[in-house]
């Protein structure tokens, strides 16, 4: 199959989430779920998505659309559009599906994957994480990742604007 398919295969819609994570899907993979714009993908993403990974057999990637990403972020965000990031998102190795959320949390989602552990970036309290209350109401683990120091998608535009 065409390598361009195959990654394509890993963006999925919201739909499709109940019948490719069903009960005897769970039964054998260990489900981790994280979030975020991923706006320009660099070093500390590439770290972080590996390290997440590494906690289960299945990374999911909620992806906020290009709307969510502006209210968050402001107007000039995002730098690429949504279609360009879950794709940039999903060609990584160690994600193994993306699914686009227009909320400004992914609460709704993560009550939908239903994921075993739940990751976000050292910057968060795991009680002040979407989907905390969800997830370990049945138990699911919640997972804080120290940032990669000196890598951000804000200090990388900071950083083209001066040049």
């Amino acid at each position: 199959m065409n390598q361009l398919k195959i990654i394509q295969q890993k963006i999925v819609q919201r739909e499709e989430l109940p019948s490719r994570l069903d009960r005897s899907f769970r039964a054998t993979h260990r489900i981790v779920f994280t979030n975020g714009c991923f706006d320009i993908l660099h070093l500390g993403h590439a770290s972080y998505l590996a390290d997440a990974r590494d906690l289960g057999d299945m990374l999911v990637v909620g992806l906020n659309t290009d709307e969510s990403v502006r209210r968050l972020k402001g107007a000039n965000r995002p730098v690429k559009d949504q279609d360009t990031r879950a794709l940039l998102l999903a060609s990584l190795q160690v994600v193994d599906m993306v699914v686009l959320f227009p909320e400004d949390t992914p609460s709704e989602l993560i009550r939908l994957v239903k994921p075993d552990v739940l990751v976000k970036g050292g910057d968060y309290r795991k009680e002040e994480i979407a989907g905390y209350e969800t997830v370990t109401a049945y138990g699911g683990k919640i997972v804080t990742i120290p940032f990669v120091k000196g890598h951000s998608s804000s200090s990388l535009i900071q950083k083209i604007e001066k040049h």
